[in-house]
């Protein structure tokens, strides 16, 4: 897909790291029914929200929009962890989307730094 055929946040970073949690957790195949619904929710509302807030001009649907999207990451991780330990997930395959959920955590507080949280 060339760039004139996208949405301008389709081309931030933010937004393609978000897509690759998603994918990832998506990809993980947690074998535990429970943890894997809640963590594919969770990484799928990180990036839901994250897009919404995205395009508004508004700081406070702005703000709100990514405080959602931080708070679904920091549930994603918790997912992850927790189906690590009980081995329903590779450590492995949680750590890599753990390492991408930090780059994505220190994105989303800039962008909520910048609506004057």
């Amino acid at each position: 897909m060339q760039d004139d055929d996208r949405f301008p946040m389709q081309k931030l970073d933010a937004y393609q790291v978000a897509l690759d949690i998603a994918r990832r957790v998506h990809e993980a195949k947690i074998r535990d029914a429970e943890l894997a619904d809640q963590a594919t929710r969770a990484s799928k509302s990180v990036f839901l929200n994250l897009s919404e807030g995205l395009p508004h001009d508004q700081p406070g649907l702005r703000r709100r929009h990514f405080a959602v999207a931080n708070g679904s990451l920091h549930e994603t991780v918790a997912a992850l962890d927790l189906a690590a330990v009980l081995g329903a997930v590779s450590r492995d395959e949680a750590a890599a989307i753990q390492a991408l959920a930090l780059r994505l955590k220190r994105m989303l507080r800039a962008l909520l730094t910048g609506t004057g949280r």
